[in-house]
């Protein structure tokens, strides 16, 4: 039996839908659509509308191109016409009154995502008192171009406003404002990163969760070749009128081409955090040794697995895993170290364990290492029949949610996951939200690590030996 519920917010009144003892309310405008004259700008508050507003349907999509090839049979991709693409979905308990609020914010290089996923179905989390609050954000050209004449990290600007929205509006929907706990994974952990080293952001924010997310922004000059490049490709200069007067779909277009037959070790350069006195006046990696705010972060045991199939892997011999070492600036004991870590690995599955270890894993682990206070570290490790994937990227997502039967959890893990292991992960994440316990001690000299796997145990942190070898 489902009821129509309503909610006084400082803009106006929506209706949402009750079912099962679940209050969802979603396309929720929490700025102005970023186009016309607000395209390339910062994100603007929301005019006021009279009567109510009916908040039943997921908003517009960012603009964005799906993922191709076999990555693309493994990832979704949602697509919803229109330009109010700057929404907030929420999920409450019914009962809901000064619940904790958990904030997420979806990955995808920067570049692609959405909160429409049925993945990111927040129920789970309101049946277990939390409200789940889920937002769209400017994606690739249109949120992180670095163009003379627009503001810096639009797309982290947008997550700080969303932010502010929660803060503002969630009471009203059954949430506690002052603890709000961001999580985010891949792209979407670097935008709680992002917004934990704004200290404006951080002050709103009570915890946080980041999987697999990069934790370095780059200097302006670093993180604007992707704008660069696609300027000349496009024939214009890197500057906000130049860009304004093309359509999203002509950027996207030129960003097609420019990143066709590329990978993440090498080919176009991608979206990235800029480093920028306004938005983002240091890099997260450094801000997040020296906060106080507790966090859950980890990584994947075989990230690299979603971008390279093994046929990609099987085809990386020495020589290129050398050229990449020198690249990367990766002594030879760490190559060394990381072999016998990985004594049946060939060049490629080393290489990708190094780069992606130096992407995320090292990283992490030195920021759990310097913070001052409470922080919960995990690696999760159950492997995917699906394809050779193992332990990859995005794969703990479908655990998490717990939500194993949606079509996009079972492409990456199959119809056979350990359920046991996705209530584990939930109830974690959920102990996190609610208590800042996710059920495992915090990191310290002893490096603990919750590994989750179909028997999942708490040990010395896997492979650090060698991990610490890498340069930082």
């Amino acid at each position: 039996m489902t009821s129509s519920p309503y909610a006084t917010l400082s803009t106006g009144i929506v209706r949402g839908v009750e079912e099962a003892g679940i209050v969802r309310y979603l396309g929720i405008p929490y700025a102005m659509a970023p186009f016309g004259e607000h395209r390339f700008r910062e994100p603007q508050p929301v005019a006021t509308w009279d009567g109510v507003r009916d908040a039943l349907e997921f908003g517009p999509t960012p603009p964005q191109v799906p993922y191709a090839g076999a990555i693309g049979e493994l990832l979704g991709s949602v697509r919803i016409d229109g330009d109010d693409i700057l929404t907030a979905n929420v999920w409450a308990p019914s009962d809901a009154s000064g619940a904790p609020v958990l904030l997420w914010i979806h990955g995808g290089a920067l570049e692609r995502g959405t909160a429409a996923l049925p993945l990111y179905d927040g129920a789970v989390f309101a049946q277990a008192g939390i409200v789940f609050v889920s937002i769209n954000y400017r994606l690739g050209s249109e949120g992180f171009s670095v163009l003379e004449g627009a503001p810096r990290n639009l797309g982290l600007r947008d997550a700080a406003a969303a932010l502010e929205w929660v803060h503002r509006e969630v009471a009203a929907l059954g949430g506690d404002p002052t603890r709000i706990t961001a999580m985010g994974e891949s792209a979407g952990g670097a935008i709680v990163a992002g917004l934990l080293a704004r200290a404006d952001s951080r002050a709103l924010i009570s915890r946080a969760i980041i999987e697999s997310g990069p934790l370095q922004a780059q200097t302006p000059k670093k993180a604007g070749r992707v704008t660069a490049r696609l300027a000349k490709r496009l024939g214009v200069r890197a500057d906000r009128v130049s860009f304004a007067a093309l359509t999203p779909e002509k950027l996207l277009d030129a960003r097609k081409a420019q990143s066709a037959g590329s990978s993440p070790l090498g080919g176009a350069p991608a979206f990235q955090l800029a480093i920028d006195p306004e938005s983002l006046p240091r890099s997260p990696h450094e801000v997040l040794r020296e906060i106080d705010t507790p966090l859950l972060i980890g990584s994947n045991t075989d990230e690299y697995r979603l971008w390279f199939p093994p046929e990609v892997l099987a085809g990386i011999g020495e020589f290129k895993l050398q050229a990449a070492r020198l690249l990367s600036r990766i002594p030879r004991r760490a190559v060394a170290a990381y072999r016998s870590a990985f004594p049946d690995a060939g060049a490629g599955e080393i290489l990708g364990q190094l780069v992606t270890d130096v992407m995320l894993r090292a990283p992490l682990s030195r920021v759990a290492a310097a913070r001052p206070e409470k922080t919960h570290v995990y690696e999760f490790a159950w492997p995917s029949p699906v394809r050779d994937l193992r332990a990859a990227h995005a794969l703990e997502l479908g655990f998490v949610f717990d939500r194993l039967d949606d079509e996009e959890a079972a492409r990456l893990a199959g119809p056979d996951a350990p359920r046991d292991l996705a209530a584990e992960m939930n109830a974690s994440w959920v102990g996190f939200v609610t208590s800042g316990d996710p059920g495992w001690p915090a990191y310290g000299d002893d490096r603990l690590t919750r590994v989750f796997d179909a028997r999942s145990t708490t040990v010395p942190q896997r492979r650090a030996a060698a991990m610490d070898l890498l340069p930082g």
